[in-house]
């Protein structure tokens, strides 16, 4: 096997269906950028209210991916 170097970020996203879908749609746009995502971790839940309803779930997320080669020194 072999050895694996990733680098990890955090990011939020957020949805007014649910703490899935937030994830989700945090995954799908951090992937229109980053290449080789690999896992995810949550690191928080949170939420918005309105009128003492949810309005707004937000879910932070720590991101993995491997870096290349030629990224290796940045």
């Amino acid at each position: 096997m072999d050895d694996h170097v990733y680098r990890v970020i955090e990011i939020t996203g957020s949805s007014t269906k649910s703490i899935e879908d937030a994830i989700q749609s945090a995954v799908a746009r951090a992937s229109r950028t980053l290449r080789n995502l690999r896992w995810f971790e949550v690191i928080g839940t949170r939420g918005h209210l309105e009128d003492g309803k949810v309005h707004h779930y937000q879910v932070s997320l720590k991101l993995g991916f491997t870096i290349d080669d030629a990224s290796a020194g940045v």
